[in-house]
């Protein structure tokens, strides 16, 4: 895994962990020369091709589906777009949140549905919202390690459906209904139910351990960098014109039709939409009322999607006449390991960074430019400075495109290696922040064409 690049970290604390990762990475890389990362004698790891479902607001034309249904479309997506022999991939790896508990192993049921055989092994991961990231990096390690060739990671999530339970009285009560053996039990039980029993337990976009709401970190960690409303609806509302012009340029080749049963053909997200300084500015906070920044504008909203891609050995993936588009490095985001990478941040032609709120990525970008925050936390004299705003996020971010929690990861990935064709670029960072103040980082090198 030596020769690899990316890996989730755990950091200091939910708010700085994002800043912490993406300083780490760049402040490690110093050289200015721009060589090529691919090693002769070593395993190189490509990204062949990548697709994802068209993200669409939750509640809307998936509301009827299953997790699984569309993580086996982004499969089947990706096979007719290949052509690999199902038989070729080695192994499955999924990615997503809020599970299904009838497709607990979700990446299973897509690929028996998607027409893989049952002797190919599937597994899933959780890992907030980088859960795709750790599916692509699990599917790198077992090619790096020679345990498989070629590996389909993804990630899904289907927020139109999630699982609503009853209280802990009642499921308690019901359980024990379940092993009463006389009718005075089942009665004695049946008259034990309040009505407060009957209150469902909703899930909640928060931490187990601090029970604080992604929405609540975003607008802490916004007032602790002074990112104001206005810097976040402009952040916004730049995400949306830009995922609009993509769209309509035909840029975003990764999203594949899909046929919804009983629907129309869905060809393209339907979140993208580009409103105006003055109409956002009449919503009223969402999270920390009434003085909160963070409104249901410069946030990401509630997406159903999935996303796939297919990981190869350089060798293999050449010897079956495929031309990748990308090498793939991952690594930990540690600056040891990166400095190997020899690069520095004018080497970095295209970022991707996962938009969760618009204060999430201000705060970040403003602790990439501060004196303080390197000192405070990095132990560094001075600060890096933040990526050229003419290279980032260009084709739109999850606040337009759409954040289905465990799909976002490929999405990046796939997003990097299409604009360093389209763009002429070498080298790509994708960077996403995720619940428990962990990130994820990863560098993607254009294949040569």
């Amino acid at each position: 895994m030596a020769s690899m690049l990316m890996n989730p970290i755990r950091s200091c604390s939910v708010s700085s962990s994002w800043a912490v990762l993406i300083f780490n990475y760049f402040l490690s890389v110093q050289t200015k020369s721009k060589k090529t990362l691919a090693r002769p004698g070593v395993k190189n790891i490509v990204l062949v091709e990548g697709v994802r479902t068209p993200f669409l607001l939750s509640g809307t034309t998936y509301a009827d589906l299953m997790p699984h249904d569309l993580a086996r479309a982004a499969l089947q997506g990706l096979l007719k777009r290949t052509g690999i022999p199902k038989d070729a991939v080695d192994y499955i790896i999924y990615g997503t949140v809020i599970q299904e508990v009838k497709t607990s192993n979700v990446a299973r049921e897509a690929a028996l549905g998607a027409g893989f055989s049952d002797k190919i092994p599937a597994h899933t991961v959780t890992m907030a919202c980088i859960s795709s990231n750790q599916a692509m990096t699990s599917s790198v390690g077992l090619i790096a390690a020679g345990q498989c060739d070629a590996v389909v990671a993804g990630g899904v999530e289907f927020m139109s459906d999630v699982p609503i339970r009853h209280s802990r009285k009642m499921r308690k009560t019901m359980l024990s209904l379940n092993k009463a053996k006389t009718l005075g039990q089942r009665l004695s039980l049946i008259g034990s139910i309040r009505l407060a029993h009957l209150s469902p337990e909703l899930p909640a976009v928060a931490e187990f351990s601090t029970a604080e709401t992604m929405g609540h970190s975003a607008d802490r960690l916004a007032a602790a960098f002074g990112v104001s409303r206005v810097e976040q609806d402009e952040f916004a509302l730049r995400s949306h014109t830009l995922a609009k012009k993509a769209q309509d340029e035909g840029l975003l080749q990764d999203v594949i039709s899909f046929k919804v049963p009983g629907r129309d053909i869905v060809s393209k997200d339907n979140g993208i939409r580009p409103s105006s300084m003055d109409q956002m500015a009449k919503l009223k906070p969402a999270f920390v009322k009434p003085h909160g920044t963070v409104t249901a504008a410069n946030s990401s909203f509630l997406t159903d999607g999935a996303s796939a891609v297919l990981v190869m050995s350089e060798e293999k993936a050449l010897a079956m006449g495929y031309k990748p588009k990308a090498y793939l490095r991952p690594t930990y985001a540690t600056p040891k390991v990166l400095e190997r990478a020899g690069l520095s941040m004018s080497d970095i032609d295209v970022f991707e960074f996962h938009e969760a709120f618009a204060g999430q990525i201000m705060a970040n970008l403003k602790a990439m430019d501060s004196d303080w925050f390197a000192q405070t936390y990095m132990g560094r004299k001075s600060k890096v400075g933040t990526p050229a705003m003419e290279k980032f996020n260009l084709w739109g971010g999850s606040l337009s495109l759409g954040h289905p929690f465990g799909a976002t990861g490929c999405r990046l990935a796939t997003t990097v290696a299409n604009r360093l064709k389209k763009e002429g670029g070498q080298y790509g960072l994708i960077a996403a922040c995720a619940a428990g103040g962990q990130g994820h980082a990863m560098v993607i090198e254009a294949y040569p064409q």
